[in-house]
């Protein structure tokens, strides 16, 4: 490692031109380490045919006369968190009624949501996206720590990777930050902090893997560089920031579009192109 100190320069420069120095050379010896997926329309497109079926579900069980469709969904995914959702909803849109509800009470809808979902996902209703479990596969290989970063609930989680890759699926990743697991939902950055410190990394050594504007606010509010894979109710959103924007992670045999970003001649995302992107931004 280059001692900055003993460098003959370094009498003359003032201050701030040392920690820029040190800085820098500190970025040039940081490696990739770890890769952090969020999960809802990242690692599965459960969106529409998972949460949205399940909301409408939920309500009927508690005989509220609600019901969201794709467009009205598709506005109310800027709130992140399904309690928080709901709460916004009746605020901003104000539904009928018969009672007042309270928190606790968009507690125990979603917590009946949540069973909903679940039972769907274990009955196989929600698959994961193209790329995914190659790509999972692939980084462990190379000796890149896994990891979890989403707003959803941990029980939303692991039905989802259990029936997906198995019953170990859960083993495969180091730190699975879900939920309320922090007081802040995304777009606050406090949910990748969290897995940061549970993971004792720092930002510059990880890559982060999101699905939308609020969850792209939320790495990089924690300094993670972040690829975007667009899901169904993503497309027409701003992804300024990311390192690249792609339809998807592709496999061989089906290639990504990128849709934001350099050139390349890989056509699927593995881990030399992540690498090749980290090397990129450095």
């Amino acid at each position: 490692m280059i001692n900055v100190k003993k460098c003959c320069l370094y009498p003359k420069l003032p201050k701030i031109a040392m920690l820029f120095l040190t800085n820098s050379i500190k970025k040039q010896l940081m490696k990739l380490n770890a890769l952090i997926f969020d999960v809802d329309g990242t690692l599965a497109n459960t969106e529409h045919d998972g949460h949205l079926r399940a909301f409408n579900e939920a309500f009927k069980c508690f005989r509220l006369d609600w019901h969201w469709d794709a467009e009205l969904y598709a506005e109310l995914l800027s709130v992140g968190g399904g309690k928080e959702r709901m709460a916004h909803y009746v605020e901003s849109y104000k539904p009928l009624l018969n009672s007042d509800l309270g928190f606790d009470d968009f507690a125990e809808i979603h917590k009946k949501k949540t069973e909903i979902f679940v039972s769907h996902v274990e009955n196989g209703m929600v698959p994961l996206r193209v790329g995914v479990e190659r790509l999972i596969e692939e980084a462990l290989s190379a000796g890149l720590r896994l990891a979890i970063a989403t707003t959803t609930s941990p029980q939303n989680v692991e039905a989802l990777l259990t029936s997906t890759l198995g019953k170990d699926a859960l083993d495969r990743f180091e730190v699975i930050g879900a939920g309320d697991a922090v007081e802040r939902k995304k777009p606050a950055g406090d949910i990748y902090r969290y897995v940061l410190d549970k993971m004792k990394l720092g930002s510059g050594e990880c890559v982060a893997f999101e699905d939308s504007e609020m969850g792209l606010m939320s790495s990089s509010a924690a300094g993670l560089r972040t690829i975007v894979t667009l899901s169904e109710y993503t497309k027409t959103q701003n992804f300024d920031g990311a390192m690249v924007v792609l339809d998807q992670l592709g496999d061989e045999n089906n290639p990504f579009e990128i849709l934001q970003g350099q050139p390349t001649r890989h056509s699927f995302v593995s881990v030399d192109y992540i690498k090749e992107l980290y090397e990129q931004d450095r």
